[in-house]
């Protein structure tokens, strides 16, 4: 018995006496407590004084040694065996040792918590206190309290999503007739599958970088990526004729040739012939494209966050229009539509609201607390509203001329922006839809809930000081469905996209190819060269004429730096007046 107590104590049997048998009532910190009160208040062994100094004046009371770790470590085994036994014995009481806030501190996030990795979240330090060294964040990124509220709506409900899709096969197989058929069963099983596919990547993929209205909402716009990008692969590995053909299991209206509208023609903004509404030629333009340029632009604005990026995008939208005008009809608008309509109005006013909108988000005081701990009625309608705002938010720096690489970056994203707007109307004229059609419609939604999550990961990835960075899935696949999509268009229309560009046009982008090209060459290459070189030139006449010191020649003219010669008019001896 001797020894099994020392081994579940740690203590030599004639030490035993000094511990005292933990209370089966007490719990947590007061066994804590009452365990270890005859240890800590028991008396000390004898130890040696040390030795005197001259620092030290007489009579000075000195700080003791500290204890060794091997008495340490038995001091300790009594508290570490109350707290296991307690543990051990009381888990089914239902009574625990810990507050409720304690245990989801040491336990971490729960899944589907709406904290996610990578955020710069953290717990409302105390009055006069300083966040601890975890709560580090970006400098572009906004500070985030939250108390931590884990309600129902943050849970993950994996079983409960398993349990009802097996209830929905079950139900479709045991009970309901299956048609005859083919095209219609087809079309089902094709939908039950995606459906399939929704649940399993709402419920266990990786969250991304936004986690408001809900993580599961942008998880769902990740799945749907991936079925776009796997339906643009299969209507490319489609002949041109079967692939239009095979929109009419969608749409039985679809596979049929459009004429496109022509936006050209008179160009006049005061037609002086037509005496009934001499403006016709502005009204027969205002149709539903220009509120949804507005409402693009805006959006976009959102996702860039940067307005020299969206001005360069919308112009050199419009002169990509300019330059294509000869291969697709409805490019061909007049001068005032191009310039007053659209990058004034339209884009430039949303433009301008998003950045509004940026600003106010960056000034926003980000402090989330749980429905049921706000008293009213008001702040509980502010608080759902709020719901649909960020969870906190990033200022982007893109910082273009910083370097080679975050230049080439910016650049890259500007052209998957001009591509991605020319990939809608070439998809259009290719394959046979309307302009007003749904599946364009669904399609500029699909853009915008995927654009921003998008930008975010690549802005991450580009800020990211690690040495081995790794994309994020959304912009992989925002990435792969604009290429698959040029590349739909070139197999299905090549034609069109041969037609060569007049002269004066290829003239003109020759010559801002090659501009920017120089540019390029210069900031990163010449320049950084000719600054290494001053620089170097500099340390040498340092080094050699010595910090206070200059050269001379025969001609008794001092060789030394520029800020080391007196200024003209100025006497030797005397110090240099400051500028008015």
């Amino acid at each position: 018995m001797a020894v099994l107590s020392y081994l579940a104590t740690g203590r030599h049997p004639s030490q035993q006496a000094l511990v005292q048998p933990a209370a089966p009532g007490l719990q947590g910190p007061a066994c804590l407590a009452w365990t270890t009160r005859p240890i800590m208040h028991r008396t000390p062994l004898p130890r040696r004084p040390p030795p005197s100094s001259p620092e030290t004046p007489p009579g000075e009371r000195t700080t003791p040694s500290r204890r060794s770790p091997r008495r340490a470590r038995r001091v300790l085994a009594p508290v570490t065996w109350c707290a296991w036994g307690q543990g051990a014995g009381q888990s089914g009481s239902g009574q625990s040792a810990m507050r409720r806030g304690e245990r989801r501190a040491a336990e971490g996030p729960r899944p589907g918590s709406p904290v996610p990795s990578g955020k710069a979240s953290l717990e409302e330090p105390p009055d006069g206190q300083a966040p601890g060294p975890g709560a580090g964040r970006r400098s572009t990124e906004s500070e985030v309290y939250d108390d931590g509220t884990n309600t129902f709506f943050w849970r993950a409900h994996t079983l409960t999503v398993l349990f009802i899709l097996t209830c929905a096969l079950g139900y479709v197989t045991l009970l309901e007739e299956t048609p005859q058929d083919t095209a219609y069963n087809t079309k089902r099983g094709i939908v039950a599958s995606i459906l399939v596919f929704l649940c399993f990547g709402v419920t266990q993929a990786k969250d991304g970088p936004f986690s408001r209205p809900h993580p599961a909402y942008w998880r769902f716009w990740l799945c749907v990526s991936v079925v776009y990008e796997l339906f643009l692969i299969f209507i490319l590995f489609q002949t041109v004729q079967d692939g239009r053909q095979f929109l009419k299991y969608i749409d039985p209206s679809l596979g049929v040739p459009l004429p496109e509208r022509d936006y050209g023609g008179n160009c006049l903004i005061y037609d002086a012939d037509n005496k009934t509404d001499p403006f016709h030629n502005v009204w027969d333009k205002l149709d539903g494209f220009v509120p949804a340029h507005f409402l693009g632009w805006y959006l976009k604005t959102l996702m860039i966050r940067d307005w020299w990026m969206c001005m360069i995008v919308s112009v050199m939208f419009e002169f990509l229009e300019y330059s294509l005008e000869h291969q697709l009809p409805n490019f061909s608008e007049c001068w005032w539509d191009h310039w007053i309509m659209d990058v004034l109005i339209c884009n430039g006013l949303g433009i301008y609201c998003g950045m509004k909108t940026l600003e106010w988000l960056s000034l926003k005081t980000y402090k989330w607390q749980g429905l049921w701990n706000i008293p009213t009625y008001k702040g509980k309608m502010k608080r759902i509203a709020f719901q649909f705002t960020p969870y906190s938010w990033v200022r982007f720096e893109w910082k273009p001329a910083s370097s080679l690489r975050r230049w080439l970056a910016v650049c890259g994203i500007i052209l998957v922006f001009l591509l991605a707007e020319l990939n809608t109307f070439y998809l259009k004229f290719v394959l046979w839809m309307p302009p007003e059609h749904y599946l364009v419609l669904l399609r500029l939604v699909f853009f915008v809930n995927v654009g921003g999550v998008a930008m975010r990961e690549i802005y991450d990835f580009m800020d990211d000081p690690k040495p081995h960075r790794k994309l994020g899935p959304q912009a992989w696949l925002v990435a792969a469905i604009t290429v698959t999509e040029l590349l739909i268009v070139v197999k299905y229309d090549p034609h069109t996209l041969t037609l060569s560009l007049p002269f004066y046009i290829s003239q003109c982008w020759t010559l801002g190819s090659i501009l920017v090209l120089t540019w390029t060459v210069w900031r990163f290459f010449l320049r950084d060269i000719t600054l290494r070189y001053k620089e170097t030139r500099r340390q040498k006449q340092q080094s050699r004429g010595g910090p206070g010191r200059a050269v001379g020649n025969g001609d008794q003219h001092l060789l030394g730096l520029d800020e080391d010669l007196p200024g003209p008019g100025v006497a030797e001896g005397t110090e240099e007046p400051a500028p008015n």
